[in-house]
């Protein structure tokens, strides 16, 4: 027995689409996941900057040792900084302060955001004392990432790109004076995004006998 085929835009073309099922994460920590996730930003950035990476075990205030080999470095043809690894959710994207508004909305267009030269970061005095000791045989920089408060924000795949927010941003901070009693807060630029390319720059410097 045939059946007829039901026509264009009659019930069935009107019932709901079903719903995607909830997605039903692991009950890591966050802070766990957020250490992972900075790993792999780091592991990308290594990877595209043509360097290797090295953990050193057991941790004692450092997290990995990345090392960069090109024929141009005065000493020797690999040169290795250190770096310490931070992650927070406490700020927004673009790290950015807004200038006082100048007249009614109404009046003016939007006061476009301008970002910030520095944002603040507080580190327990331990860490930053060995973070700013000089001189030093092998240079430390301080990676810190900014992550969404959620994890439903943090990546997004695609056929030709993967996305991972927000960002990581890098400084030097030899030298830098411990204040507070038991933290201290220091100041990071936000022009520092690092990724291939700062990296790259990073270890030309120290190849040339310079600083990061």
């Amino acid at each position: 027995m045939a059946f007829p085929r039901p026509e264009p835009g009659g019930l069935l073309s009107e019932l709901p689409e079903p719903a995607a099922p909830a997605l039903v994460r692991g009950s890591l920590a966050t802070t766990a996941c957020m250490e992972t996730l900075q790993i792999g930003y780091l592991h990308a950035v290594a990877a595209a900057a043509g360097c290797s990476l090295a953990q050193p075990f057991p941790d004692h205030g450092i997290d990995w040792h990345i090392s960069h080999t090109a024929p141009g470095h005065a000493v020797d043809d690999e040169v290795t900084i250190k770096v310490q690894l931070k992650c927070t959710y406490q700020l927004g994207p673009r790290p950015a302060v807004r200038p006082p508004p100048r007249a009614p909305a109404a009046e003016l267009p939007a006061v476009p955001v301008v970002p910030a030269p520095t944002f603040a970061f507080t580190l327990d005095n331990d860490h930053l004392a060995k973070l700013a000791r000089t001189p030093v045989a092998v240079h430390k920089i301080l990676v810190v990432m900014i992550v969404p408060r959620s994890r439903d924000d943090w990546l997004r795949a695609g056929h030709d790109s993967l996305h991972l927010r927000h960002c990581c941003y890098w400084t030097n901070l030899a030298g830098h004076p411990v204040t507070g009693r038991r933290r201290t807060t220091v100041r990071i630029p936000a022009t520092r995004v690092f990724d291939d390319r700062a990296l790259c720059e990073i270890m030309t410097r120290v190849g040339a006998g310079g600083r990061p």
